[in-house]
């Protein structure tokens, strides 16, 4: 059965309309599911009325729904949750496969599953950390894509469960998320998780937007090319959505900066001393380890 026909008989509801939400919005309509949804943002909500969402997702929509994607930020996706914790346990036989899968798609999970696990627990509902390793420096509605996720990878942060009714759990997200054409699939603990992402994802933008602040960046022009635009690109970012990212997984992040600094006053003490010998076998450590990673990664994908 392909995506399309999987999609089509499904409704899914949808808290936030921007990139992330958005693109889930559109990719689900376009294959044929029922979109209901619900942004603070008037303007947003009269857009996506016109080609993308059937209605709006309120209580009496909730229990219509066979996928609910939370796609706001981490606080307003708990506070959803603890809104309509009760409502979503009164639809809901999690043993039985009956009622909504809930999902959140944050950047950080640990702080969200913490206590999304727990009302989930109490009141008998499903619910699945989710985060799309897909985006672009562009945020809001405007920019959403039906294709925004096709091939991209996704990682599940599922609860602590037996073994049969965790691979339950996972199969219904599986199915459920197909419309929206994710490539790979990863399963792993909120921790973790947050470990790795505080260096892919938290560390490069902080890298990138600690990097144009240098005076130098106001007279780049016509000396810049492709380095430069590689390393600021997500120096453009929605600055309110990131710090509170950035401070539900502080520690892990802290640790990864800490780290950067130590590895790059060795390059400037090198530099500092006149030591060739040092600095080259600074710079050609670097290339190495990005070699084998590349190597690890070509491997992984025969």
């Amino acid at each position: 059965m392909s995506s399309d026909q999987q999609a089509r008989g499904l409704s899914v509801g949808i808290v936030g309309l921007g990139l992330i939400g958005g693109s889930f919005a559109r990719a689900y309509a376009a294959a044929g599911a029922r979109v209901f949804a619900f942004d603070p943002n008037e303007d947003t909500m009269g857009a996506a009325r016109v080609e993308t969402v059937a209605g709006e997702f309120d209580n009496t929509t909730v229990p219509c729904c066979d996928l609910i994607v939370l796609a706001a930020y981490p606080q307003a996706c708990l506070t959803w949750l603890h809104d309509h914790a009760e409502l979503l346990g009164s639809i809901s036989d999690p043993t039985r496969g009956t009622g909504p899968v809930v999902i959140d798609t944050a950047g950080v999970k640990t702080a969200v599953c913490r206590e999304a696990f727990a009302l989930a627990a109490q009141h008998g509902f499903a619910f699945v950390g989710v985060h799309p390793m897909a985006g672009t420096e562009n945020s809001g509605f405007a920019y959403a894509r039906a294709d925004l996720f096709r091939g991209a990878p996704v990682v599940l942060t599922p609860p602590a469960l037996d073994d049969i009714s965790r691979l339950m759990l996972l199969d219904r997200v599986h199915t459920l998320l197909a419309p929206a054409g994710f490539g790979t699939y990863s399963v792993t603990t909120p921790e973790e998780h947050d470990a790795v992402i505080a260096f892919t994802s938290q560390l490069a933008h902080v890298v990138s937007n600690a990097y144009v602040k240098s005076p130098t960046a106001q007279e780049h022009h016509g000396f810049s090319a492709g380095s430069y635009r590689d390393l600021t690109r997500v120096a453009h970012l929605n600055a309110p959505m990131w710090a509170e990212l950035m401070l539900d997984n502080a520690d892990n992040l802290s640790r990864e900066i800490s780290m950067l600094i130590d590895a790059l006053a060795a390059y400037r003490d090198a530099l500092d001393a006149g030591d060739f010998e040092r600095l080259r076998m600074l710079l050609a450590e670097g290339d190495r380890i990005k070699r084998a990673l590349d190597d690890a990664r070509d491997d992984e994908s025969e």
